[in-house]
This record gives C-alpha cells, sequence and structure tokens, in this order.
C-alpha cells in the first residue's frame, strides 16, 4: 500500500488534503534530474531569471483567492488577514532588486600582469524543507534567491500545508521556470536523511523544530553540506521606564497572539520596567479579552485554531503547569475552546523563569508577563534562554536601545516595533536558533559559494 502525507484540518479535525509519498528510487531521480538541469538553468542570464522568478511570484498573486481559504483549511489562520502574499512578494521583490549587485564579481586586480576577481557561483542543488506557520513567506525566502542565483530548488513542505509547495511549483512552471529547476516533492523523513547522508543536495535551508534541525545536521555531518538552520525562538521584549506603554501593549500583544501565537519571531515573555507594570498589564489583559476565538472562515474571527491539537495541547500543558506553580491566568476560558485545536489565548503574570512557559518554545497564543528594575535585570533575563532570534526594546531611546541590543543574545534586535521580517537585513539567529542567515546580501552570499580567478595575462 502506498504510504500518503495527510493534512488533518484544524477546523474540523477532517482530513483535508492527502499526497502519496515519493519514493527513495523516485527522490533520486528528481534530484539528478535537478542536477542536470541546473547548469542550463544557471547559464541563462542573470536577468532572465529574475525576470521569471518574479513572474511566478506574481502568478502565485493570481492564485489568492484560493489561497487564503485553503490556507485556514490547512493550519487555521483566519480569511480576515488575506494570506501572506504581501510578505511573500515584498522578500522576492527585494532579493530580485540587489541581486545584480550582490551576485557581482568581486574586481580584485586588473593591470599589465594580472586579472583578479571572486565570482559568486551557485551551490547546485538546494534543499528547502519549509514549515507550516508562514508557509508562503518562509518558502520564498530559500526559493526566490536560490533560483535567482543558478540554483535548482528542491522543496519540502511541511505535511500540515501539504497544498503549499504544490502551488508554488506549479506557478512557476506555468510561467516558464523548467519543472526539473523547481520540483515540490513529497518526502518522508527516511529518505528526506537518506538523500541527505547520499550527498545530494549543494546546500540545505532549514526552517522547523530544534530537535529536526538535529536530524538534519546529523543526516549532513560528513558530506560537507552547507546548512542554514532557523529553529524557532523565545523571543523577548523589554519595556523600559520611557516607552510609549499603549504603543507597547498594542504591538507586542498582536506580536504574541498573531497567527495564534504561532510565529517563529512571535512574543513569548515580555520584561516590564516595574513603574510602568500596572499600567501595561491591565492594557495587556484588555486587548487579549477583544480577540474573537472561532472558526477561521468567517471574517469577524480574529484568532484561529491552532494549527493541530497536538500544538494546542503542549502551550495547555505549559500554561495548567505555570498556573499550578502560582501564575495568575488573566483571561478566562471561552467558550469557543474546545480542549482540541481550539485554545483560549492568555496573559500570564506572577511567572518565573522556573517556569516552562517562560523557558520553552511554546508557539502558541499565551504570554507571561514579569516586573523588572532595572536594564540589567531585563538583559539577564532576556539572555536566559537557549534560543536566539529576535528581541524587542520598547524606549525613546535610540542609544540606550543599541546599548542594550549590544547585550542581548539574539539574531535581530527591534526598536518599537517586533514580529517583522525585513528583506535587506539578514535573518539570522545564535544558540539554539540555528545558524546561517536567510535574505538581503547575506542570504545570497549563503546559496552560493566564492570561485576565485587568477589569471595572468600573456
Amino acid at each position: 500500500m502506498t504510504k500518503t502525507l495527510q493534512c488533518i484540518s484544524p477546523i474540523d479535525g477532517s482530513v483535508y488534503a492527502e499526497r502519496p509519498i515519493i519514493s527513495g528510487k523516485d527522490a533520486t531521480a528528481a534530484v539528478n534530474r535537478a542536477e542536470a538541469a541546473q547548469k542550463d538553468w544557471a547559464a541563462r542570464p542573470l536577468e532572465a531569471r529574475i525576470a521569471l522568478v518574479m513572474k511566478g511570484v506574481a502568478r502565485v498573486g493570481e492564485m489568492n483567492d484560493d489561497i487564503v481559504p485553503e490556507l485556514a483549511w490547512q493550519m487555521g489562520r483566519p480569511i480576515r488577514f488575506g494570506g501572506e502574499f504581501g510578505g511573500f512578494n515584498e522578500r522576492a521583490e527585494y532579493m530580485a532588486s540587489i541581486a545584480i549587485d550582490a551576485l557581482a564579481a568581486i574586481e580584485v586586480a586588473d593591470d599589465d600582469q594580472f586579472q583578479r576577481y571572486i565570482k559568486r557561483v551557485p551551490h547546485g542543488v538546494v534543499l528547502a524543507v519549509a514549515p507550516w506557520n508562514y508557509p508562503y513567506m518562509t518558502a520564498i525566502n530559500t526559493v526566490a534567491p536560490a533560483l535567482i542565483a543558478g540554483n535548482a530548488v528542491i522543496l519540502k513542505h511541511a505535511t500540515q500545508t501539504l497544498l503549499v509547495g504544490e502551488r508554488m511549483a506549479a506557478a512557476f512552471t506555468d510561467v516558464g521556470v523548467p519543472e526539473d529547476v523547481f520540483q515540490n516533492l513529497f518526502l518522508d523523513h527516511a529518505t528526506t536523511s537518506s538523500l541527505i547522508k547520499n550527498n545530494s543536495f549543494g546546500f540545505i535551508n532549514f526552517t522547523g523544530s530544534v530537535p529536526a534541525g538535529k536530524t538534519i545536521e546529523q543526516a549532513a555531518a560528513g558530506t560537507f553540506t552547507g546548512v542554514g538552520l532557523e529553529l524557532g525562538g523565545k523571543d523577548p521584549a523589554y519595556v523600559l521606564n520611557d516607552a510609549d506603554i499603549d504603543a507597547a501593549a498594542e504591538t507586542l500583544l498582536d506580536g504574541a497572539m498573531f497567527n495564534s501565537g504561532q510565529c517563529c519571531c512571535g512574543i513569548e515573555r515580555i520584561y516590564v520596567d516595574a513603574g510602568q507594570y500596572d499600567q501595561f498589564v491591565e492594557k495587556a489583559v484588555s486587548i487579549v479579552n477583544d480577540l474573537k476565538l472561532g472558526n477561521p472562515l468567517e471574517q469577524d474571527t480574529t484568532l484561529g485554531p491552532m494549527a493541530h491539537v497536538r500544538f494546542a495541547n503542549e502551550v495547555r500543558a505549559q500554561t495548567q503547569e505555570a498556573i499550578d506553580a502560582g501564575a495568575t491566568a488573566h483571561i478566562s476560558k471561552l467558550s469557543e475552546d474546545d480542549g482540541g485545536a481550539y485554545l483560549t489565548p492568555q496573559v500570564l503574570t506572577g511567572v518565573t523563569h522556573d517556569m516552562r512557559v517562560m523557558r520553552d518554545e511554546s508557539f502558541g497564543p499565551v504570554v507571561g508577563i514579569m516586573k523588572v528594575d532595572n536594564d540589567a535585570d531585563a538583559v539577564r533575563l532576556m539572555n536566559d534562554s537557549d534560543l536566539g532570534l529576535t528581541a524587542s526594546l520598547w524606549t525613546s531611546d535610540i542609544e540606550r536601545a543599541a546599548t542594550i541590543g549590544d547585550q542581548i543574545e539574539t539574531g535581530t534586535v527591534f526598536m518599537n516595533r517586533c514580529d517583522y521580517l525585513d528583506p535587506a537585513l539578514c535573518w539570522t539567529g545564535c544558540k539554539n536558533t540555528g545558524r546561517g542567515g536567510g535574505l538581503s546580501v547575506i542570504g545570497y552570499h549563503n546559496l552560493t559559494r566564492p570561485k576565485s580567478y587568477h589569471l595572468k595575462k600573456a
């Protein structure tokens, strides 16, 4: 019997999509086709590759009316938010706009005796393993620059969002990207690991959990394959004594609750100056109480179900453990909370770093708020985590923010904003969040390798 991948919809627990898993033999054949096609693709002028990639992006945009309800069915995001095409297009457009300069040769010398320069050349076949929480935007982070740089791409998407990779590959093929150059494969974990162990790829970009990242890194051990890993976060915010409390509360609670808290760079813990604490907590609770939990297909729903019951149960467990240890829950259980994927959002105070909800990634609509006395106290607590993706600082003093930012172990420092990926800046992390960097000029550096030319003239 053919094994399949199933997307179980969080809306009603039904099987929304199902696809057969490709065999190891067929997967190897697909990679071989990609390797063969990549050479001709890389030989095309850069401007031609850019144009085709952007046509593929636009074709995805033409599908958006169908994509938005598909996303609601697959992972629970309310239709009122309109999908991901805005960020999807922004990221691709930016990477296209810098490609000529980012991929240009570095001229070292050109004199009577020698011409010396360094080129950026593609790795060959890039494996992109994308997550379900922002399935289009996370995928395009790798797909667009990898293709523009001259690589072929194999996309393995998350089971929860089975239809995303299929749609993307179809869109790019529709506009003329050769079908072997960009392939979406339905792979199981064993076949993926086998391909990596067999040195099938020139580079691997993975976004997902820490355990899965370790599995990929272990599979690649000894192959010398480059691996870029973005493994989530436990992202902190610090509200300083001169912060605009209204703006801080509105933005940070949106950063904690949007997408049902299922954001790698979502705000999971907030530290507030003692003098601002009570006012901030009052506003935070009011904001969360205004959210409407419900069916994501209904226009007035602002908080949909979590993508899977097991994700919701982990948030429930962390929250209950904290309450049992003395934390205060400020949001009463909602009638729509069914004990399954539909989960009451929660604001916790009286939390400590002895509680998992302040240490482990929650990846759901719960946030802990702690009082701090000074900047040093806040920095110590922000750094008390095995993860380091982003951190958000709220102050009117940019120099103070930069000074504190220098002390935080994180990939990105925000001031007076959060939960946003600027494609002009490198998306990166530290500690167990992983290594590497996506987007920006550095993204192109990671998706290519340097090749030096030392040419002696006759």
